[in-house]
């Protein structure tokens, strides 16, 4: 089930298909949604349905090789990728620094952007204070951080850039449980008070209920299910992504 079409979305996806970097097959095959401002969505699916592709395909990490993607009416490809990226950030799931310091990379974005210093300060002092980010952590490089350490710093270099859109790549995969509940409660936050769009890619199906809005379905590239996470049955959509992996691992074996 598709959901109904509402005016004025803010992302919209007409036919889009990925090809694979090798071969005749599609990542991804004839998707099209709507998004509109504020909404939270889960992308949920098995492993290999296309979720992370789906994502890459918003900023231009990768081209759409059939169909087209609007923001705000306007088809991406018309617009510059630095312009984009600032208003469609990606978080990817192994975030690198890059060789910076922890404080460079996060103010990294606004530097490319050439924001007045002070604001760069500012926008630093904020989210490192928001996220509990120590202050001893600001000197150090990306081989004296621990993964979940250097996941949360990259959660903070993509809020300092503020974009409309914010796409997470299991954005929470290594962190411990409480630190992961803290920060998707404040993504909530800045969701409701910013108006700020999220889609995020989860396979902990407990953090997508309690989070999401609305749940994507994806399996072998296709969209099968678009529905308010009110109305998913999250017990079947659990054990029917169980038993796709169980298949999935006979297959590779």
């Amino acid at each position: 089930m598709i959901l109904t079409t509402r005016n004025n979305p803010q992302l919209r996806l007409d036919g889009v298909s990925l090809a694979a970097p090798v071969g005749l097959s599609y990542l991804l095959q004839n998707i099209s949604f709507e998004v509109f401002s504020g909404e939270r969505i889960a992308i949920i699916g098995p492993s290999g349905a296309g979720k992370s592709s789906l994502l890459r395909l918003l900023n231009r990490l990768s081209e759409a090789t059939k169909g087209s993607i609007y923001l705000e009416a306007r088809d991406i490809r018309k617009i510059p990728v630095i312009q984009l990226r600032q208003q469609v950030t990606l978080l990817m799931q192994e975030p690198k620094l890059l060789g910076m310091t922890v404080r460079e990379a996060i103010v990294y974005p606004l530097v490319l952007r050439r924001l007045p210093q002070q604001q760069i300060q500012e926008r630093l002092g904020y989210w490192v204070e928001q996220l509990r980010i120590p202050e001893e952590w600001l000197g150090r490089t990306e081989v004296q951080l621990s993964a979940g350490q250097r996941q949360l710093v990259a959660i903070a270099r993509a809020l300092v850039i503020q974009p409309k859109i914010l796409l997470l790549d299991e954005p929470t995969s290594t962190l411990d449980v409480g630190r992961a509940a803290f920060v998707l409660n404040l993504l909530q936050q800045l969701q409701e008070r910013q108006q700020t769009t999220i889609l995020m890619v989860n396979h902990q199906l407990e953090q997508a209920q309690q989070f999401c809005t609305r749940v994507l379905h994806l399996q072998q590239g296709q969209l099968i299910q678009d529905l308010p996470a009110t109305q998913v049955d999250w017990l079947q959509l659990g054990e029917t992504l169980i038993e796709l992996e169980r298949i999935a691992t006979q297959e590779w074996e």
